[in-house]
């Protein structure tokens, strides 16, 4: 049977990569972004644009055409970078990522959860700059305590799914050049979806709640 996979932010970067690798798989895809681009016209995918994960009606429009159809996998991947550091803090950059990566997530999974049934996954693409252990750098407040709060979500999330028999899981896709770090990274962002696909089949009711890297590897909280 064909699995349908939603993805937010897919217009680009590990959005666009997963709706691709997915698409390929011979999956049903869902793009959700707020604007199209040509690259994901070109996949031949279902798109519905104009969605704000910022924004509750913006959600109920999401949940409203995407009513009565099953969802297998739920990819909360949309997410804000901003780079703010002490001397430089800046609430409206902090308050946005919150919502983007936090509060986003957490409003379209409670919007999508009559789509979600036995056997369904809920990912929560985050990062580890998220964890307080692995902290060793500082700086980026916004965005370290948008993914922490994230994390915090996803747990719960874990525990309320679980008795339904859907699992949750927070993934870190890696270090990976997108426009988002002015392509940076170490990895390319086919690299990162190809790891984080792997890491997705190998989910179960068992191991919800896990909070790791896309190469496999626990990360510490």
């Amino acid at each position: 049977m064909t699995q349908h996979i939603v993805i937010t932010g897919a217009n680009r970067g590990i959005g666009l990569a997963l709706a691709t690798q997915f698409k390929q798989r011979g999956n049903k895809v869902t793009a959700v972004c707020r604007k199209a681009s040509s690259e994901l016209k070109a996949l031949g995918v279902s798109i519905i644009e104009n969605i704000d994960v910022t924004n509750p009606e913006s959600i109920i429009e999401l949940s409203q055409q995407l009513k009565g159809q099953p969802i297998d996998t739920l990819v909360n991947n949309a997410g804000l970078l901003e780079r703010e550091q002490l001397g430089s803090l800046s609430t409206s950059t902090i308050e946005a990522q919150f919502k983007v990566n936090a509060m986003g997530p957490l409003l379209v999974t409670d919007a999508l959860r009559n789509n979600l049934h036995k056997g369904s996954k809920v990912i929560m693409i985050t990062s580890r700059m998220g964890s307080m252990a692995d902290n060793g750098s500082g700086a980026y407040y916004g965005y370290r305590m948008s993914k922490a709060a994230l994390n915090a979500a996803g747990v719960s999330l874990a525990n309320d799914l679980k008795e339904d028999g859907i699992a949750v899981a927070m993934l870190h896709p890696g270090f990976v050049q997108t426009e988002m770090v002015n392509n940076a990274g170490d990895i390319s962002a086919d690299t990162a979806a190809e790891r984080l696909i792997q890491r997705i089949d190998e989910l179960s009711i068992e191991t919800t709640g896990q909070f790791r890297h896309s190469n496999g590897d626990s990360l510490p909280w």
